[in-house]
């Protein structure tokens, strides 16, 4: 939230100052990998003592550790953070003061929006009634304690706007920073110590970020403590921050589809735009894996920590968070004695035989792949159809309609998301043609090497926000025939007809993931640019890859200053001779004229777009 409000877009993040020192590999690899998130090219912390004591902690060679240390120290490149005189000059320094820090957690909506947990309970409630929106679910007072009740193997349950039921402890990003996960381990096994549970509807899962994680927290004893509240090892990498989550049971479906419930996801990712997690969760905040294990516990973000009671064990008695939360000194204490060289080396040496599906896959040998016509996964894609050496002169883009007009803060995930296929998408209707049922239709992330399934994916969000219709979903206007359809279907129509598409959009369009397919749909289903007042570097960078133009509004204007209301047709002049973020020209058939930046950046960027993207252009440099 910090660099987001600072701006840190295109910059290169070094950290920097007494604090670090504070931190460990794990925390300051969390810091940087959250890199997408703040907007910035790159984050990273220089290497010091701990970097190097983190070396000989994983198992690294002892001989190699110090070669290494004594070249960092010969070119001045090993830090001590707590020596000002090594600090370098910077273009611009941002403070933060590590003392203001306090645990929170992020959403509904969005990774930026901060929430300090004693104040979730109020931001819940604040959200549930405010103006739709990053922070608004528009819920009518009168609803704000609708109660929904409903049976869940054979027992009585409710739910209400906040009720948890997705509680996933998963990410890339923390899962293998061990202080967290042992403290989570340790808050597991106080809680069920103190005889707390986790309602048995609320869809548990831990996905570690290695198989050492798994190793540290079984040799720990935590595991089991972990299992007992739900929290198995359901596998390793991207789950529930992706979208993986799987379907929530259909009595819990049903309930918030009754009640218009905002129900919630908890999460330890580090994603949670719109549509992401799951269908059914409207709110969805991310949080640390310990937080995660509290909230399931709870069954709710409607609770203030502080002073209502976690839970009321069997006995009757009252049991507060601070009653069960473990200590800095007993997770290190666990850390100290579990983690160590030799885990690491025991995990690593059997990474290559550990897995036994995936050693009996059958690998083909030959040097050109063989594409199976009958394979729903992976399809021969059409991005070098018709595809000559020589080069095309860049045209005009004659009466373009708009395919789609959105305001601020649009991501990759309402883009091109990742998660399951709604039964009633394009894409669902394609699988089923090519006789697929419900139960196959597995998840756009999943069928990523198939251009038809993901092209039907574009803009398929259920969380879209369309200018052009009154309720959020997948559809847009086509303009021709006045009719409301799915975004795929009128892309489809205008294409048939032969009229080019663009999109307008307002401030960070295409943040989050640097998902390429948010590129390659939009390219697909025929839209040759977008308008926009700014853009997130990687996809903006993706766009120009797929010869898609990015253009951007002049400082000072948007489609509200200009009086665009997307319904207007487009020509966008396009020079013979382009340079980088030049200024072009476009025509309304309104009469009204404006410029706008053409934002290919560079040289480099100018050439990808001559060649009709960068993998056009990489096909003519090989036969050349």
């Amino acid at each position: 939230q910090h660099l987001r409000q600072v701006g840190v877009v295109g910059k290169f993040v070094e950290f920097f100052g007494p604090g670090v020192a504070q931190l460990s590999i794990a925390d300051r690899a969390t810091i940087a990998n959250m890199c997408p998130e703040y907007g910035a090219t790159a984050a990273y912390f220089p290497v010091d003592d701990i970097s190097i004591g983190y070396l000989v902690q994983t198992g690294r060679d002892k001989e190699q550790v110090m070669c290494t240390k004594k070249y960092l120290e010969a070119v001045g490149m090993l830090r001590d953070f707590k020596n000002s005189s090594q600090d370098p000059d910077f273009t611009q320094v941002v403070e933060l003061d590590l003392h203001t820090v306090v645990p929170c957690c992020s959403g509904p909506k969005r990774p930026q929006d901060k929430v300090a947990v004693s104040d979730m309970k109020k931001d819940f409630e604040t959200c549930l009634g405010a103006k739709q929106g990053f922070k608004g679910f528009q819920i009518a007072p009168d609803q704000h304690n609708s109660v929904i009740k409903f049976n869940f193997e054979g027992c009585d349950f409710e739910l209400t706007h906040g009720s948890v039921v997705i509680a996933a402890i998963t990410s890339c990003t923390n899962t293998s920073n061990p202080s967290v996960m042992l403290g989570a381990g340790l808050l597991a096994k106080k809680a069920v110590e103190a005889g707390l549970t986790v309602k048995p509807y609320i869809k548990t899962s831990l996905s570690p970020g290695s198989g050492v994680v798994t190793y540290y927290l079984r040799e720990s004893g935590v595991m089991s403590y972990l299992s007992h509240l739900g929290f198995d090892v359901v596998g390793y990498g991207c789950m529930t921050c992706i979208g993986n989550s799987g379907p929530l049971p259909d009595s819990v479906v049903e309930a918030i589809t009754q009640g218009d419930l905002v129900a919630v996801g908890v999460l330890s990712g580090n994603r949670n735009f719109e549509g992401r997690v799951h269908p059914n969760t409207r709110a969805n905040y991310l949080a640390s894996p310990p937080l995660v294990i509290a909230y399931a516990i709870a069954g709710t973000v409607r609770i203030d920590f502080e002073k209502e009671p976690l839970g009321i064990n069997t006995s009757g008695k009252k049991i507060f968070l601070k009653d069960i939360w473990p200590t800095r000194n007993e997770i290190q204490a666990v850390e100290r004695q579990f983690v160590i060289p030799g885990m690491f080396k025991e995990v690593y040496q059997k990474i290559e035989t550990v897995n036994e599906s995936w050693n009996a896959l059958d690998a083909p040998s030959d040097k050109l792949y063989t594409w199976n016509p009958k394979s729903t996964y992976i399809k021969s894609p059409p991005f070098f159809d018709g595809l000559t050496l020589a080069l095309q002169t860049p045209k005009t883009i004659e009466d373009a309609y708009v395919l789609l007009s959105f305001g601020d803060s649009v991501t990759t995930d309402h883009i091109s998301p990742a998660g399951n296929i709604a039964r009633n998408s394009p894409a669902a209707r394609y699988l089923t043609s090519r006789g697929l049922t419900p139960r196959e239709f597995n998840s756009y992330g999943s069928r990523r090497g198939n251009d038809a399934v993901m092209a039907r994916g574009t803009f398929a969000n259920i969380r879209l926000v369309n200018k052009f219709i009154d309720k959020q979903g997948p559809q847009t206007v086509h303009f021709p025939s006045g009719e409301t359809l799915d975004v795929f279907d009128a892309a489809e129509r205008y294409k048939q007809a032969g009229h080019p598409l663009i999109v307008l959009a307002g401030k960070e369009y295409g943040a989050g993931s640097s998902r390429d397919w948010a590129a390659k749909g939009p390219f697909l289903l025929g839209v040759k640019a977008v308008l926009a007042e700014s853009y997130e570097r990687i996809h903006r960078s993706n766009l120009v890859g797929m010869g898609v133009i990015p253009l951007q509004y002049l400082p000072g204007e948007d489609a509200g200053t200009l009086g665009l209301t997307g319904r207007e047709r487009y020509t966008i002049i396009i020079p013979e001779k382009l340079k980088p973020q030049m200024n072009i020209q476009i025509k309304l058939d309104t009469g009204k004229t404006f410029h706008a930046i053409m934002r290919f950046d560079t040289d480099v960027e100018l050439t990808y777009f001559h060649n009709g993207g960068i993998l056009n252009y990489m096909i003519r440099k090989m036969a050349s």
